[in-house]
């Protein structure tokens, strides 16, 4: 059991980080519980009593998507009227979050169960023009696209969405999804990324056919970023018109089934990943880079290989490549990781 002080300091940790990435209403719902949660109530004594590691557990998140989840069904209408777009108001919001506790019961329950599930499509606006690149250097060839982790596959139809990407205009523009993250750097390459199959790993994908599941994803976006609400809903919408292949499975064991199946001449086999690593143990993630080098080593110029990853290095988050048949491993930007920014070429 975790102890009750380790449950606090996950909260204000994960309150500083809300803040920091532009949500002062859920770093003030996490601060609100480090300081003040008790046992009074059903649900204040799981939390304080958690059996696992908040941390890890992302125990935090669990709470506020659990909220914001009942907020928006129109469970706890008196925390809801301190919601977005009410001012921030701390001392009453404390209040209405200790009534909402008690009142929650098992629907709050049902939502700490489980861990968040998210899929952030701004990050496609890091990862585009990573494509982009991959292009530009495999003379256009048509791309088959794996990711891992990835959710209900929102960053894998990332072709059918518009892009201003430092002034270079890519992309649908027709797409209700715009991306026009903030740059600063030398453009990308002005290369046309044509995806002609996609597929998709997580241990636990979103069926977005299924009204539950489309709730968990709006759940978990911070409800005073509206923006990533109203994107949200727009790539949902879109991805329900053609759904991408979504396998459940271990990312390591579906990596190695995938690479072993002979590539197609004239194609480039792009693995992409964002924000999903830090998930994988370490001894999971030796095992992916094992087995890119493996079939990279057997890459040539008529069938290369690309592993695309937009992760934290434990400083930053950022974008690398590494492109066999040449395997060499390389930096293309530093970025938000809710892909809000970048910084576009090598440190």
């Amino acid at each position: 059991m975790a102890a009750e002080g380790s449950v606090r300091q996950a909260f204000a940790i994960q309150a500083g980080h809300c803040a920091r990435l532009g949500s002062p209403f859920t770093a003030a719902l996490c601060g609100l519980v480090a300081e003040r949660l008790d046992r009074r109530t059903a649900a204040g004594r799981r939390i304080l009593d958690w059996p696992g590691a908040p941390d890890a557990d992302a125990l935090p998140l669990r709470l506020c998507g659990a909220l914001h989840a009942l907020v928006r069904r129109g469970q706890l209408p008196d925390l809801a009227a301190l919601y977005p777009p009410a001012p921030l108001a701390p001392e009453p919001l404390w209040a209405a979050l200790e009534r909402a506790l008690d009142a929650a019961g098992p629907d709050l329950d049902a939502w700490l169960d489980g861990p968040p599930q998210t899929n952030e499509v701004a990050r496609s606006g890091v990862l585009m023009p990573g494509l982009m690149t991959v292009a530009a250097e495999t003379g256009g060839r048509p791309i088959v696209l794996w990711e891992i982790g990835a959710s209900a596959g929102l960053n894998l139809i990332l072709d059918r969405y518009a892009y201003d990407l430092g002034g270079v205009v890519v992309g649908d523009e027709a797409a209700a999804v715009r991306l026009a993250p903030g740059w600063t750097g030398p453009p990308p390459p002005a290369a046309r990324v044509t995806v002609t199959s996609r597929r998709g790993v997580d241990l636990r994908p979103v069926d977005l056919r299924d009204p539950g599941h489309r709730e968990r994803l709006m759940a978990y976006i911070w409800p005073d970023q509206q923006a990533r609400l109203a994107r949200m809903e727009a790539a949902m919408a879109r991805a329900l018109e053609d759904p991408p292949v979504l396998d459940r499975g271990d990312a390591v064991l579906w990596l190695a089934e995938r690479l072993a199946e002979p590539p197609v001449p004239g194609t480039v086999r792009v693995v992409q990943h964002s924000i999903a690593l830090q998930y994988v143990p370490p001894e999971g993630q030796a095992r992916i880079a094992a087995s890119l080098a493996e079939a990279g080593a057997h890459a040539d110029a008529d069938t290369p290989l690309a592993w695309l990853a937009y992760e934290f290095d434990g400083r930053e988050c950022g974008l690398t490549l590494t492109l066999w048949p040449d395997g060499t491993r390389r930096r293309l930007a530093t970025a938000h990781p809710h892909g809000q920014w970048l910084r576009w070429g090598p440190e």
